[in-house]
């Protein structure tokens, strides 16, 4: 659903809603999606990281066992985050890295998938929407050269038609030579369908904050803004001084793995999970994994649950860099700090 939790005003007459999930979102248009940017000079500036090879062993490339084991799941530091309960989870596989741009465009070939922010929104479902937001795109961050009222956050991002997974700041951007950055722009049913292509399905909840935890203690414990990671270093909007080596998107490895071998847990991209978004721990989430099953319909499990935080998170607008922060996400609507990783449910090496 592209109405939003947060009003905001458009062209200052049109009021729309967005989802409260992309509250977080800034710092694209600064980094490596810079709308009209020499395309010849940006290739050679491309970053990228080498992950560690693999066994040749390893029974699934590309992931890695998560054992079975029990937790304390959620977090005190928002309310949507409580409380905090005793949660088991079995064990199985996960991608060590977010699903990439050479990884989804794999799939786009080989099904001729068409992403939903490449599709023109249905007005007869929308009729509230203006006209520009009917037409295919997705969000994208615009950095402001000042900022007036933080309150105000169509000051830093916008609807762009036109922005999707291969032009994740709109149709002057792409990805060319960026195929190891995570992909981007690509909403709940692109992200099921990789995963069911693959034979997988998209990690539900628990089991992320799990992986994420990596057999540590971690609830309540890990709300400084980690070190290893990619995340908003300085004033946000405005200013972001990258000491962690990146303004924008970083490739996926570019920071040491957790204690599982999982790279980017935490911070550069958010991460979809398969759980359909409730208020607090106390109401369970309804976890349809299919996103043509008749429930996802009802306008009130539109969205679902993400995790992990971005590289838009930063101490003082968005402190979800955590294991146990969730956030909820519109599942029609591609983002630009949005990405995924797949799970398997299968027996252990």
């Amino acid at each position: 659903m592209r109405h939003a939790q947060v009003l905001l005003s458009v062209h200052r007459k049109t009021v729309i809603r967005l989802s409260a999930g992309l509250v977080s979102l800034a710092a694209l248009a600064a980094g490596y999606w810079l709308t009209g940017f020499d395309q010849a000079a940006s290739e050679a500036q491309v970053p990228s990281c080498l992950l560690p090879p693999e066994l040749p062993s390893a029974p699934h490339a590309g992931m890695v066992w998560v054992p079975p084991g029990k937790f304390d799941m959620g977090d005190d530091r928002y309310p949507e985050e409580g409380p905090i309960h005793a949660t088991r989870v079995a064990g199985f596989w996960m991608d060590r890295t977010e699903v990439t741009n050479a990884q989804f465009a794999e799939f786009v070939k080989a099904t001729g998938h068409v992403s939903q922010a490449e599709r023109p929104v249905d007005a007869a479902q929308y009729p509230d929407l203006p006209a520009f937001m009917r037409q295919p795109g997705a969000v994208v961050f615009s950095q402001p050269a000042q900022l007036k009222d933080r309150s105000d956050l169509s000051q830093w991002w916008q609807y762009t038609p036109g922005a999707q997974w291969r032009h994740p700041g709109g149709t002057s951007t792409h990805i060319h030579g960026r195929g190891q950055f995570p992909v981007v722009s690509v909403t709940y049913e692109d992200a099921w369908a990789y995963a069911r292509w693959k034979g997988r399905t998209l990690p539900s909840e628990a089991q992320w904050e799990w992986a994420a935890q990596a057999g540590q203690a971690l609830a309540t414990q890990d709300h400084d803004q980690p070190h290893g990671a990619n995340t908003w270093q300085g004033i946000f909007p405005v200013l972001n001084s990258a000491d962690d080596g990146f303004v924008g998107l970083a490739p996926v490895g570019c920071y040491a793995p957790n204690a599982l071998g999982l790279f980017d847990m935490l911070g550069n991209v958010w991460e979809l999970t398969r759980d359909v978004y409730t208020a607090n721990h106390r109401t369970e989430s309804i976890k349809s994994l299919d996103p043509d099953a008749s429930g996802v319909r009802n306008p009130q499990m539109r969205q679902r649950v993400i995790k992990g935080g971005s590289f838009l998170c930063s101490p003082d607008y968005c402190m979800r860099y955590r294991s146990g922060s969730r956030q909820p996400q519109e599942e029609d609507l591609g983002t630009s700090h949005l990405g995924f990783r797949t799970v398997l449910e299968a027996p252990g090496p």
